[in-house]
């Protein structure tokens, strides 16, 4: 519901009294109950985060290709195992020969045929089991890669329904205070009317009254183009988030220590368990590298079906053979290319010690900044909501001076417009604060959909 106010002026007789406030007072209350009434009835159809949340992970795309990928990853792990489980084949052959001879041997056909099923199971390959293993680490890589891209969608809905309300926000205020600069230009309209102000007091409110306009239009399109970003995220036209529930009581941070959260962020972050496993990966491929040269053996087993004809009678002979044995195989010298596969190996095995450590420090450093940008954000919450209270004790005085004539419109208009933008960043720190919490546990890894349950314990039911 849009509640507008267009300029007005009152005749020179009607000049504010207090009864005139009174009932201006009354008509404004009235229609802030509707507007409480109509938001009451709509209640019920606004979601929650955590439902948008499940919104959005049925529906975004790019949550839906790591998952894909992660499929995909398990599927390549398990292919891994085809290296120590045994193989069977079957094949069969057929030929059929036309033998022309010359006078007196006579002419024949000649045809056979056999069909045979082959069998062969590693014993000892090495670089089979370490394939394997290197499969099943590549999983923990994979799963990793779907935990980073869950936490990061959470953080992407989170941000997008806190810019929702912070749009709603702002143009609430906007309203608020356009309905204020509009009350003031009707009594500076007054006052000059009956000669006790000034043209200028006039067009200072008229300046104010027009810029307020200009900015409610941006903050409607800004509210407008905020709530199509959240429609797309979770696939949903017309998602109206619940706001929060007045007074805010912010969660407290545990723990309250940044050493604490930097530890877990070393060994739990979704980043620097694909960097350690990664290494894992690096140091089994070069224990395969030097497996190279050691050597293989495969039990093999074959049953053969055949029927060819007899070089002495031309008769069809049929056979049965069934045969067991041991293939070893031994390398004695493939062009060094051992050798430099090995060093090749242990190089990529140093980057990714390396690459260890730099996760490492990169997610303790992303920790530290922010743990601290959540307690920086408590501080400014705290200092908003004192600068609030001043901010209205100072618009109160500025009215009652213009009242008694020591103050003058534009003192009033000052004041107004400094209350109004301190509402609105009051309301915006309070969403970066829990928007900031949410982050912070993505720093440090621990990111979980249940972490939504403590916003969604802050806003309206």
């Amino acid at each position: 519901m849009t509640v507008s106010l267009s300029t007005f002026s009152l005749p020179a007789a009607n000049r504010s009294t207090p009864s005139t406030d009174r009932r201006l007072t009354g008509n404004w209350s009235g229609i802030g109950l509707a507007v409480a009434l109509m938001c009451a009835g709509t209640a019920s159809q606004a979601q929650s985060l955590s439902a948008l949340y499940e919104s959005a992970r049925g529906f975004d795309a790019t949550y839906q290709a790591a998952k894909s990928a992660y499929d995909a990853a398990q599927a390549k792990a398990d292919q891994a195992r085809a290296g120590l489980l045994p193989t069977v084949g079957l094949n069969s052959s057929a030929s059929w020969s036309d033998i022309n001879n010359a006078s007196p041997v006579p002419d024949r056909n000649v045809n056979s045929q056999s069909v045979a099923v082959a069998a062969s199971q590693p014993l000892y390959r090495p670089a089979n089991r370490l394939s394997f293993e290197q499969g099943q680490k590549s999983l923990v890589v994979a799963q990793a890669q779907l935990n980073a891209a869950e936490q990061d969608l959470i953080i992407r809905t989170t941000q997008a329904y806190f810019d929702v309300l912070a749009a709603q926000d702002t143009l609430t205020f906007v309203k608020a205070q356009k309905t204020a600069v509009s009350e003031q230009l009707a009594s500076a309209k007054r006052n000059f009317e009956v000669g006790t102000s000034t043209v200028t007091d006039s067009r200072e409110a008229q300046a104010r009254f027009d810029l307020v306009v200009a900015q409610e239009i941006a903050a409607e399109n800004d509210l407008r183009v905020k709530k199509l970003a959240l429609d797309q995220l979770v696939g949903k036209p017309g998602t109206d988030p619940r706001p929060l529930a007045m007074p805010v009581a912010l969660p407290a941070t545990v723990p309250d220590d940044v050493t604490q959260w930097v530890n877990r962020a070393e060994t739990t972050h979704p980043g620097v368990k694909q960097a350690q496993t990664a290494l894992e990966i690096a140091q089994l491929e070069t224990q395969k590298a030097q497996a190279g040269h050691g050597p293989t053996l495969d039990l093999t087993a074959q049953y053969q079906l055949a029927r060819s004809p007899s070089t002495t009678t031309g008769n069809q002979l049929r056979s049965n053979t069934a045969t067991v044995g041991l293939a070893f195989n031994m390398p004695l010298f493939a062009g060094y290319a051992i050798q430099n596969r090995v060093k090749e190996t242990l190089a990529l095995e140093e980057k990714s010690r390396a690459d260890v450590d730099a996760a490492k420090r990169t997610v303790a450093q992303a920790t530290r900044a922010a743990f601290f940008g959540v307690e920086s954000g408590k501080g400014q919450v705290k200092a908003l909501e004192a600068a609030e209270a001043s901010s209205q004790s100072a618009l109160d005085a500025n009215k009652l001076g213009y009242q008694v004539g020591v103050r003058i419109n534009i003192d009033v208009l000052n004041a107004q417009s400094q209350l109004f933008q301190t509402k609105r960043d009051l309301a915006v720190a309070r969403y970066n604060v829990l928007l900031g919490g949410l982050k912070l546990r993505q720093a440090s890894g621990n990111l979980t959909p249940d972490d939504l349950n403590a916003v969604n314990a802050l806003v309206a039911r």
